[in-house]
């Protein structure tokens, strides 16, 4: 039986961690698959690391890993930290605060064993894929920044800056190392390398639910970060 890694980063989701574990337990268990979550937290002043504990006590040390980090070091490396435990044939990134349903693992699951591909990502401009709770000004700056970034790298896929995706561990093992970039651009140039090194990448279709609980970590610098990013990998890959 195949074995699924989540690698959960957080900082200040104590609201939303135990929602979204309780929401993978039950979306696993009806898969009858075999599971883990990683939880990587940089140390978060609301409690989070503690919430944490709790959960382990609750579903047990093998299906709740903690590996914790002293402080705010990035997405990205966030990742690479969680990659080095993950013990699943496959290893799915998505966010904590709820913004990627765990209902549509399934989706996932379905595409990679129909399709037996290295990659699957969840795309927010597919049919039946969408957003729900952005402002005209945030689908604006998205739908801009996914057609920037098509049109300059020619990923093949629709959603380059999406983070709810499933990869072989084989495969994020051998892309981790390539990826130099932090944050919000992680996301983007590990799709990007993916599809350099040959990788087969599907899609499946996604609804992105704004956060309900604590605030968006998306601000202006996230915004001049990505573009510099994409130029960066214009040039370069």
């Amino acid at each position: 039986m195949a074995k699924y890694s989540v690698l959960l980063p957080t900082y200040n989701e104590r609201v939303n961690l135990p929602i979204m574990v309780f929401l993978l337990a039950e979306t696993f268990d009806k898969e009858d698959v075999d599971w883990e979550v990683i939880v990587i937290d940089d140390n978060s002043p609301d409690g989070t690391q503690q919430v944490a504990e709790k959960l382990r006590d609750v579903y047990g040390s093998d299906r709740i890993v903690l590996k914790p980090r002293k402080g705010k070091l990035g997405l990205g490396t966030a990742y690479v930290h969680g990659l080095k435990y993950a013990r699943g044939d496959f290893v799915f990134i998505m966010d904590s605060d709820l913004s990627h349903h765990p209902k549509s693992i399934p989706d996932f699951i379905r595409k990679q064993r129909e399709t037996n591909c290295d990659v699957v990502t969840g795309s927010r401009y597919i049919q039946n894929g969408g957003v729900y709770g952005w402002n005209l000004k945030r689908k604006a700056i998205s739908v801009t920044a996914n057609h920037l970034a098509a049109t300059l790298l020619q990923p093949g896929i629709s959603d380059l800056t999406g983070s709810f995706r499933l990869f072989r561990k084989p495969a994020l093992k051998k892309l981790m190392p390539q990826v130099v970039s932090k944050g919000y651009v992680f996301q983007m140039e590990v799709i990007t390398r993916a599809r350099l090194n040959g990788f087969k990448i599907e899609e499946v279709p996604i609804v992105f639910v704004d956060r309900l609980f604590g605030e968006s970590k998306l601000g202006g610098a996230e915004i001049i970060s990505y573009a510099k990013g994409l130029l960066w990998l214009f040039f370069t890959t």
